[in-house]
């Protein structure tokens, strides 16, 4: 009995390991042809080839085989596959209402009217651009990074040169009188101090003269000294005062002399030529410094100041810089040119600088720190401002921004970028037409997402319905609202829904209630929408 439960026992245990043997190698044989069926490099390439060829410039223009562009007659590319877009919740841009797109917030809330705002998302790529690494290169693209950085405040304009008014003389005869002999015949001459300009007959100083030896003969101190104060007083100097008390002699004519060295100018007189006190003679400018005159912007008013350096450069000495200070600020504006007056000084001992020259003028107004800086060129200017982001892997964005001073070649970024921006500074007209015409298509080709938006899109909504069904859901009598579910409302463009809409003053709430089924009236008074008549109905109308 024994012998033949052992012989039973093994030859179930042979069996089930036979099974099991089979079973291991079935699995094994399944594996391994599922190994043998893995593609190839090749074959995953070849399922992810796309035989097609696209202009780099105009990507609508899309061909089974190479060729050119019919617009731009550039060689058509291979279309090459966009890499698989990382996985991840979208970004929020904004939150806008149901019913009103225009209606932004940052955040999530209420709209006006008491419905939730919905959230905006980034959708990606938007109105970038895609380019090959070889176009990229054909173009020429360059770019710069957007950084942190200060700016001088130069103020970039352009003056003249005038006579350094502190350092001119006038000429007037104290007498009238005729002038006998003019020693010096045109303006521009150089004079030095001291130097004889012409002489003058005048009766007036022939008669103080014979006063004045007169006291002289009496002996008189106090006639003496009135009369020499009298001719002092006319412009006869002390040495000729002196040689008339040593000559005792009346002399017709009285020279007049040269108060300081400088050049003629504004000579109005000539030999014989009769001369009253108030006619300017002549004048005298000592040129070893100078005035420059600037005119500044409005805008740039309140960036000069008093003390700041300032260059000077003028086009007949091209390489020379000539380095002063601002000297006064003029305090009015020129009202028909809207600009303000600066007065520079500069030391003119070589005589370069020469009065009405034109100038370019610098000053330099401080610098502004810790401000977004990017080169100038990268900036495409217009009745909006933008630049093109290099996105990276040959993707190019265009972006709005707001500018604020230049200096140079640099310009402040006050808003629209970021430090670290990449921007591009050299073939940035080329992608910004490119980012421009794909906007214009995706805006000729665009379909609603539905039928709510192709009547916000196309038809022109009313401001007020009439007879609209709906049934209450809640009445908020202290609130002067109602929770009504309605239909849709064609009229506003508004899709069936439930939503909080006020009630006008004049309507009494007291005799309505949850579930009724009611008719309404709503019009937009102001910014919301009211509801201005409501009429109970035992059934829907059409139920």
């Amino acid at each position: 009995m024994k012998t033949s439960i052992l012989i039973l026992f093994f030859s179930v245990a042979t069996f089930l390991v036979s099974a099991c043997s089979e079973q291991t190698e079935e699995k094994m044989d399944m594996a391994s042809a599922t190994k043998d069926k893995k593609e190839t490099a090749l074959e995953h390439a070849e399922k992810h080839m796309d035989p097609t060829y696209v202009c780099p410039m105009h990507p609508n223009i899309v061909r089974d085989k190479p060729g050119n562009c019919p617009i731009c007659g550039m060689d058509l590319v291979e279309k090459e596959q966009e890499e698989a877009e990382m996985s991840g919740e979208k970004k929020i841009l904004y939150w806008v209402a149901p019913m009103d797109p225009a209606y932004r917030r940052d955040g999530p809330g209420k709209s006006p009217m008491g419905m939730d705002l919905v959230p905006v998302y980034d959708e990606g790529a938007g109105l970038s651009v895609k380019i090959s690494p070889t176009i990229e290169n054909n173009m020429g693209v360059r770019t710069a990074v957007a950084e942190y950085n200060k700016l001088w405040r130069s103020i970039n304009t352009v003056g003249y040169v005038d006579f350094d008014e502190n350092k001119i003389s006038h000429i007037h005869l104290r007498t009238k009188g005729w002038i006998e002999k003019l020693l010096v015949k045109s303006e521009g001459e150089r004079v030095k101090k001291g130097q004889l300009l012409f002489e003058v007959y005048s009766p007036e100083l022939v008669t103080a003269q014979e006063e004045y030896l007169q006291a002289l003969s009496v002996g008189n101190r106090r006639l003496v000294s009135a009369s020499t104060e009298r001719l002092i007083a006319l412009g006869v100097s002390d040495k000729q005062i002196t040689n008339l008390k040593q000559s005792r002699k009346v002399k017709q004519y009285v020279q007049i002399y040269a108060s300081q060295d400088g050049i003629v100018d504004n000579l109005n007189v000539r030999e014989g030529m009769f001369v009253m006190p108030n006619k300017r003679v002549l004048s005298l400018a000592d040129l070893s410094s100078v005035w420059i005159l600037a005119e500044v912007f409005e805008k740039q008013a309140d960036w000069v100041k008093e003390g700041q350096s300032a260059e000077v450069r003028l086009s007949y000495l091209p390489g020379r810089t000539w380095k002063g200070k601002v000297e006064y600020i003029y305090p009015s504006l020129n009202q028909k040119t809207r600009t303000l007056k600066v007065r520079l000084r500069f030391d003119n001992l070589d005589e370069s600088l020469k009065p009405n020259m034109f100038a370019k003028v610098t000053i330099y107004a401080g610098p502004k720190s810790e401000i977004i800086v990017i080169p100038r060129e990268a900036v495409i200017m217009g009745s909006q401002n933008r630049v093109i982001l290099s996105m990276g892997k040959g993707r190019f964005q265009p972006r709005e921004v707001v500018i604020g001073i230049e200096s140079g070649d640099w310009i402040e970024i006050s808003k629209g970028l970021d430090e670290g921006d990449v921007v591009v500074t050299s073939g940035q007209f080329l992608l910004d037409s490119e980012a421009s015409l794909k906007a214009s298509l995706k805006r000729m080709t665009a379909k609603p997402e539905n039928e709510m938006e192709m009547k916000t899109t196309s038809d022109k909504k009313s401001d007020a319905a009439r007879s609209v069904r709906g049934i209450i859901q809640s009445v908020m009598i202290e609130q002067k609202k109602i929770n009504m579910k309605h239909d849709p409302i064609p009229e506003l463009g508004w899709p069936a829904m439930t939503m909080d809409i006020n009630v006008a003053d004049d309507i009494v709430l007291d005799g309505f209630k949850s579930d009724d089924k009611v008719y309404f009236d709503i019009e937009k008074i102001g910014d919301n929408f009211v509801i201005t008549s409501i009429q109970k109905h035992d059934e829907m109308r059409g139920k």
